[in-house]
């Protein structure tokens, strides 16, 4: 990942380096690379933020648990359907 100024100038290889190094699936040398890389390119840096705040998203929703009346309403719809079918 060279040290790219303008939008357009890394290659999509930079958004595998960008997940690579979000899952902590590079080598040290490899990390120190894309964080220097983080450094001086902004366009890696602004989708770099972007994932982390879909990540850190997704984690908080991840986490939130269905109401008990919806889970109760769905698993009353699906006996419902199951005595349509002939399943019941």
């Amino acid at each position: 990942m060279g040290d790219c100024q303008s939008l357009g100038d890394c290659d999509d290889r930079r958004i595998v380096r960008l997940y690579e190094y979000l899952d902590g699936a590079l080598t040290l040398e490899d990390l120190n690379e894309v964080k220097k890389h983080l450094e001086h390119c902004g366009e890696c840096a602004h989708e770099y933020d972007l994932e982390c705040i879909i990540r850190s998203v997704v984690r908080r929703s991840c986490r939130e648990m269905a109401p008990q009346d919806l889970k109760t309403r769905i698993m009353a719809r699906i006996n419902e359907i199951r005595v349509e079918v002939g399943h019941g």
